[in-house]
């Protein structure tokens, strides 16, 4: 049995975990992004820009910037994945590599990822519109309690079996 002292230690080790890797993956975000911006995009576009799919679906920047939105859900989903498989082996040390239960834990973790982006968008939005705080510090604070919000959720209700 684990003494409260030592729940408390592992609980503190884990949220620093979570946040060292939560820094990394923003830091990688921006890097996806930018090198989809400055190399990618401008690659593909053109030497597959004349072709209507890719001119339509990747190099069009009417009426949607469409290299920066699939550059931005490019970057999310691989800093995500990689966040996931961070989070279950390093910070909660769960060793099973159970598709099923792998599969569970991943859906989970995505709902509540969900879940704590409207949160963040929530609290930026207020921050910055209602309390006029410069879009820095909102986008600090609101990501802060998203990622705190975030590893309460996933460690009680995601990363739970012991396996």
């Amino acid at each position: 049995m684990i003494r409260p002292m030592e729940e408390q230690n592992n609980i503190k080790k884990q949220m620093f975990f979570y946040f060292v890797f939560a820094a990394c993956m923003i830091v990688l975000n921006y890097i996806i992004q930018k090198i989809n911006q400055l190399v990618i995009a401008p690659f593909v576009c053109s030497t597959l820009g004349s072709i209507e799919f890719f001119q339509i679906m990747y190099c069009s920047t009417s009426p949607v910037n469409m290299p920066e939105l699939i550059g931005s859900i490019a970057a999310v989903g691989i800093t995500y994945i990689i966040k996931f498989f961070l989070d279950k082996y390093i910070v909660f040390k769960k060793s099973s590599l159970k598709i099923k239960e792998t599969s569970q834990e991943f859906l989970k973790y995505f709902g509540f990822a969900i879940l704590t982006t409207i949160e963040n968008i929530g609290i930026q939005f207020l921050l910055t519109n209602f309390f006029n705080a410069p879009l820095e510090v909102s986008f600090i604070i609101a990501l802060s309690i998203g990622y705190l919000t975030k590893f309460f959720l996933d460690k009680k209700y995601v990363f739970t079996k012991e396996y």
